[in-house]
């Protein structure tokens, strides 16, 4: 993979980034080997060991169930390009929308084993703001790194995530959203907003991130993606000071290419275009004193669907890293919009969300989360698993103003779903 290509993407500061917490992802039998403290409190719960609300049927996959559905099949070989509309699904899917106006854009695609693919789409090459979507590029590009790292050795990547614990640092700084604590001794447990002196394993680091979407989790990975990017092995040793210098004496406009490069070089390597889907701006206020933004971030339907394919096909960085973010993906406890729908609750979710919202109060006074009068992006990545087989991948994006469009969402997670299942 190139080790860069410069990108220059910005952001808005004035646009407030935010995310729903309270999900939690990846399999609650993985804690030896990733480390992540709060996926054993899960295990512990569901083992009647502690005493809380049990998972979702959907949430109790093992890690070793979890696999890659296209990935050494002829599907994968035939998605290296995304196929046109099946016209019968096509024309099935648009009848979904008689009363959604033009604001909402989506791409479906049913990948269920045993029957031939099948694809629609609806605006798909509409740009939005991606929100805490693009966070899937920030882990693409780790992940990414550690390949430059260790290009022969996955354990010793994982060896890296589960054993190199990273500060916080103002990078962190700030972001309302609460991550897990879990003491596996004490058994103590509480969650509340990322402090600078926080520390992490790398593996917590990007858990926190996808899971509870934890803004400042994000710009943390991305900051360490940078450092093995610039520092290659000496990474394993680099010291925080040592890291600080580096970002506090490199000129910004450097750093502002290195950190774009980071994590679009991934997506473009899997033919997702500048235009369909890129990343500019890190995710805090603290990070982005260290590293402006540059030409804005973009999203839509049908680069983040190219995304998807990548993952199941294994051609996300290798195989073995497109598994692992995958599981990184799993939704173990609360379900939240799309992925909230009723139907979905034995099926296996592999989800990520984001909005983000921009007020104008003087012409609406009560204008509230995710209730946006000049921007209100909600977006949804959701690969759907049910225990009959039937496996499809969904990209939705919104942008509907004055309205929190989380029921839409819902409403339409049920309405596609008995789209794929009932028409084979």
């Amino acid at each position: 993979m190139n080790k860069l290509r410069s990108y220059a993407i910005s952001g808005l500061l004035l646009l407030s980034l935010l995310t729903v917490s309270d999900i939690l992802a990846y399999p609650i039998d993985g804690y030896l080997i990733s480390g992540i403290r709060r996926i054993l409190r899960l295990e512990m719960i569901q083992k009647g060991e502690i005493k809380d609300t049990p998972l979702l049927p959907g949430a109790l996959r093992s890690i070793d169930e979890i696999k890659l559905n296209l990935a050494g099949t002829a599907k994968a070989d035939s998605l290296l390009t995304l196929p046109a509309p099946d016209s019968d699904f096509q024309q099935t899917f648009l009848r979904l929308f008689p009363n959604l106006n033009e604001s909402y854009s989506l791409a479906l695609m049913d990948i269920t084993p045993g029957r031939p693919i099948r694809y629609a789409q609806r605006q798909e090459l509409r740009g939005f703001q991606p929100g805490s979507v693009g966070k899937l590029a920030v882990i693409s590009g780790l992940f990414c790194e550690l390949e430059n790292l260790f290009p022969d050795s996955f354990e010793q990547r994982r060896n890296l995530l589960k054993t190199r614990m990273v500060r916080a640092g103002t990078w962190a700084l700030t972001d309302e959203h609460t991550v897990p604590f879990f003491d596996p001794e004490t058994l103590k447990f509480f969650k509340r907003q990322v402090n600078q002196n926080d520390v992490f394993s790398l593996y917590e680091w990007a858990d926190h991130m996808l899971s509870v979407s934890n803004n400042g989790a994000a710009s943390v990975v991305w900051r360490e993606a940078i450092l093995m990017r610039v520092f290659g092995q000496a990474y394993l040793t680099l010291t925080e000071q040592e890291a600080e210098n580096y970002f506090r004496t490199t000129p910004k406009p450097e750093l502002s290419a290195i950190a774009v490069s980071v994590v679009n070089e991934p997506l473009r390597t899997l033919g997702i275009t500048h235009e369909e889907w890129r990343l500019g701006q890190l995710f805090t206020r603290g990070a982005t004193a260290y590293i402006p933004g540059k030409e804005g971030s973009i999203g839509t339907p049908q680069g983040l669907m190219k995304w998807m394919v990548a993952l199941e096909s294994g051609r996300l960085i290798d195989a073995v890293s497109s598994l692992e973010i995958k599981r990184l993906m799993y939704m173990t406890d609360r379900r939240i919009r799309y992925a909230a729908n009723a139907q979905l609750k034995d099926a296996a979710v592999y989800f990520k969300s984001g909005s983000l919202y921009k007020c104008n109060r003087e012409t609406m006074p009560n204008c509230g989360k995710y209730q946006g009068n000049v921007e209100n992006f909600m977006n949804s990545v959701a690969i759907i698993e049910h225990p009959d087989g039937t496996t499809y991948l969904v990209a939705l994006m919104s942008n509907v103003l004055r309205k929190n469009s989380n029921n839409d969402h819902n409403l339409l997670a049920g309405r596609i779903d008995q789209l794929v299942r009932a028409t084979k």
